[in-house]
């Protein structure tokens, strides 16, 4: 007889999220931009219990390394955010627009920690208006063509971008393997 796979948890909301996770700048530095999305499963259900972490470089590509990502003085940049979804599978970011990296296209790196799943899946998100880098961003155009627009997010108003995550079946978000 086979022993069914089981997970632990949820516990993400017991004790990652923080009030400021997903503030990784204050919304009012006037380069300060918003991200939203949906986390969806399968079946295009909202994940309401999921968590996710934000990881980027700067408006002009440094990557921070400096210790001090959790408490923020309200000024500075750490990278890193954190956000808990809501009931209908939404997250919030309020970041800067990352400059590029390494030769690659601007993008900001995703990881999604859900029930059902033993590790976090990776994922980027790269912004539309970036389309000229994309073709030489080595990690994108590694990507079929067919499945690269699951990485690209929305406009969503003059400060805002729209990134939904499908964690699998139909439009399935790329993950990376490391």
């Amino acid at each position: 007889m086979t022993t069914p796979s089981q997970t632990v948890g949820p516990f993400f909301g017991h004790a990652l999220p923080y009030e400021a996770g997903p503030r990784v700048v204050p919304g009012w530095r006037p380069d300060a931009i918003d991200v939203r999305g949906r986390v969806l499963d399968g079946a295009g259900e909202p994940v309401p219990d999921a968590l996710l972490e934000i990881w980027q470089a700067d408006e002009t590509g440094e990557i921070p390394r400096r210790p001090g990502g959790i408490v923020r003085d309200g000024h500075g940049f750490s990278g890193f955010g954190r956000c808990g979804t809501d009931a209908a599978g939404g997250y919030w970011f309020t970041t800067v627009k990352p400059g590029g990296t390494g030769g690659g296209a601007p993008h900001i790196a995703v990881l999604v920690f859900a029930r059902g799943l033993l590790k976090p899946v990776f994922t980027r998100l790269y912004f539309p208006e970036d389309e000229p880098a994309h073709a030489a961003d080595p990690l994108l155009s590694a990507v079929p063509a067919e499945r690269r627009a699951t990485l690209i997010a929305e406009r969503d108003g003059e400060r805002g971008y729209r990134f939904d995550i499908r964690l699998q079946g139909e439009g399935e978000t790329v993950f990376l393997g490391f």
